[in-house]
This record gives structure tokens, C-alpha cells and sequence, in this order.
């Protein structure tokens, strides 16, 4: 089983220049190679399946590089188009990169090039190694690393490892089954054999707001091109990062928590990107983070023996009587409970649809 643990890493001065260099070499060559792709599609010609050796005669200084680090870039890209011819409808065609945007690049680990010594990271290319915070340890052997930098300046690495794991070191469940629907006005509505709760949405952006508000503004006043200016953006970066921080340590520990208590795990199969074209609820649903919280869900259930089951997005879980089957098809978005005209069982919206599913 492959599994990812990421660092936080403290390069020095000419570390940066180093990773500053190799992220720009990656993404010159995935422009240069998206370049050619894109210019033979829309002619309807064979998209042509280049290396970035092709490049290097042009530009000399991407042999300073890590050559791996250009090949990962190459199959990135290629993985893209693939995905792209796969599914239209979800994913588009690939986009050039920009220096603002965020920086990183991939890199194998061949003959033992990548390990950790000493809290510091070594990796191919640079002869010193990369201090880094080693907040727990990491099991398996390593077969790639990514190192990204932050807009707000901070860099990471990610190490990916593989390792085998046995019926022994995954926690036995104390319920065979859970139903979870996501909701706006609660995180979450979960039922399993122990009962129903409601967890809290968190809020986090909406409560940053103010904040956000004050930061940019102050950004928007500096000179252009300024140092100043610089300041203001980085405060400004850090502060979306804090807020993208703690949304995901409630999503992890949450979703942790679930894997480990059930067997089973059944959740909706949102339609996230179609709803946040509503413009009154796009704000809520992106603060929410559905999305990653169901990814997270996913890949826990396979690293724990569990199994996750994503219920079709028109099954109407919220409109059904959960007791007796009658499907209410007159309940409004605004109708937080009901009750059912049959068997006259009085429901929580939320709590009714985890329970049926």
C-alpha cells in the first residue's frame, strides 16, 4: 500500500535557489510540452509523445537540474490529457503554469538518492541536506518525494512510501454500518448502529472574513512592486493557508474518527462543482470542503480494511420516510423537519436522510 506523509522543510540559501531553479525548469518544460500537445489537438493531428531531452540542447541550463524531476513533469502531463479523453465532462484540458502559482516538482528515488539522516532530507541534485521537522515518523520504503512551496513562502515535502500492512494493525469497528449526509446548516448528519448526532459546521472562512477583508485592503494600498507590497501579500497567503490548515485538521480527524468506529461507511456522491454554480450557497459549499472530506474518507477506508459505498446523487435519501418508504416529493429546500402523512413519524431533514442511507 502506498501512503503519503508530509513535512514541513527549512532549506537555506542556496537550497532555494536550487528548488527555486527546479521549479522553474519543470515548468518550463510542461508549458513547452503542453504547448505542442495543444497546437497538434486542435489541428486534429496526433499528439506527439515528447521527452524533455528534446529541450535541453535549446536550453542548457535544464541539464543543472534533477532529470527525474523533468521525466515526472513529462508522465504529469500525459496523465492529464489521458484523464481529459477519459471523462470530458470532468476534467478539462491541461493549463500552462504560471510562477504564482504553486511550485513543485517530483522526484524517484533511485539506488537510495532520496533519505533522511539526521533530520535532515537528501535528495538528487543537491550534495547538503534539507533540514526538516519530523513531527512523527514514517513507515516503508520510499519511492518518490514532493517538495512545494507555499504562496505565503513556506516549503513542504511530501514523502511517499510503500509498505505492507496486515489484519492485525487495522482497529476493529464497533458498528457495522454508518450513513452520513452532508449538509450546509450541520457539517454532517451521521447514523450508525450506536445512534444519530449532528456534528457542527466549523465555519472557518466565514469566521476569517473580517479579517481577510482588512489584509486585502491593506494589500490594495501598498505600492506596486513594493516591498511593502510583498509583506502585505505574504501576510495575506499565510492567512489563507492558517484557514486551509485548520479546515483540514477537522477534516482529517473526523474523518479518522468514522473509519475507525465503522465497518461500513455510506455517503451521497455530491455533485459539488455543479452546486456551487448556485450563487448564493457557492460561498458556504466551497467553506465546507465535501469534496476532500469524501477523498479523505475514501483513501482511509482502503488503508484501514474498510468500505465506502457513494450512494447515487438522485437517490431522494432527504424526501423518504425513513420508516415507512412514503417519499414526501412536495419537501422544500427551507423544510428543516417533516412529518410523514403515512405512519405520521415527525423527522429531522438531516438526521432522516443519514438514517436511509
Amino acid at each position: 500500500m502506498l501512503k503519503a506523509y508530509k513535512y514541513r522543510i527549512y532549506p537555506t540559501g542556496t537550497q532555494k535557489e536550487f528548488l527555486a531553479k527546479t521549479f522553474g525548469c519543470s515548468r518550463l518544460v510542461w508549458n513547452l510540452m503542453l504547448s505542442e500537445k495543444l497546437n497538434a489537438y486542435n489541428n486534429k493531428e496526433k499528439i506527439p509523445q515528447t521527452t524533455p531531452a528534446k529541450y535541453k540542447e535549446q536550453y542548457q541550463f535544464l541539464k543543472e537540474v534533477d532529470s527525474l524531476a523533468l521525466a515526472n513533469t513529462q508522465r504529469q502531463l500525459e496523465k492529464a490529457f489521458r484523464d481529459h479523453f477519459k471523462n470530458k465532462s470532468h476534467f478539462g484540458l491541461p493549463k500552462f503554469k504560471k510562477r504564482k502559482d504553486k511550485q513543485s516538482y517530483t522526484t524517484n528515488n533511485q539506488n537510495g538518492t532520496i533519505r533522511v539522516e539526521n533530520n535532515c532530507l537528501y535528495v538528487p541534485k543537491l550534495k547538503s541536506g534539507i533540514k526538516i521537522k519530523l513531527h512523527r515518523t514514517f513507515d516503508g520504503i520510499i519511492k518518490s518525494t514532493t517538495i512545494s512551496k507555499t504562496p505565503s513562502g513556506k516549503y513542504y515535502v511530501s514523502i511517499l512510501t510503500e509498505k505492507t500492512y496486515s489484519e492485525n494493525e487495522t482497529k476493529k469497528a464497533i458498528s457495522q454500518a454508518c450513513g452520513i449526509d452532508l449538509g450546509l446548516s450541520s457539517f454532517a448528519a451521521v447514523t450508525n448502529d450506536l445512534g444519530s448526532c449532528k456534528i457542527e459546521h466549523p465555519h472557518y472562512l466565514k469566521k476569517a472574513e473580517k479579517r481577510l477583508i482588512k489584509l486585502q485592503r491593506k494589500m490594495s494600498k501598498k505600492q506596486k512592486d513594493s516591498k511593502n507590497k510583498e509583506k502585505a501579500r505574504l501576510k495575506l497567503a499565510d492567512y489563507h493557508q492558517y484557514i486551509s490548515n485548520v479546515r483540514n485538521d477537522f477534516l482529517h480527524k473526523l474523518s479518522k474518527a468514522i473509519i475507525d468506529e465503522n465497518q461500513v461507511i455510506v455517503v451521497e456522491d455530491l455533485n459539488v462543482k455543479g452546486m456551487t454554480q448556485n450563487r448564493h450557497l457557492a460561498k458556504s459549499i466551497s467553506d465546507s470542503g465535501w469534496s476532500a472530506f469524501v477523498t479523505y474518507l475514501e483513501y482511509k477506508a482502503k488503508w484501514y480494511g474498510k468500505k465506502l459505498i457513494k450512494v447515487d446523487r438522485f437517490y431522494p435519501s432527504t424526501k423518504t420516510c425513513s420508516h415507512c418508504g412514503y417519499i414526501n416529493k412536495d419537501l422544500a429546500l427551507s423544510d428543516r423537519e417533516w412529518t410523514c402523512p403515512v405512519c405520521g413519524t415527525h423527522h429531522d431533514r438531516d438526521i432522516n436522510a443519514s438514517r436511509n442511507l
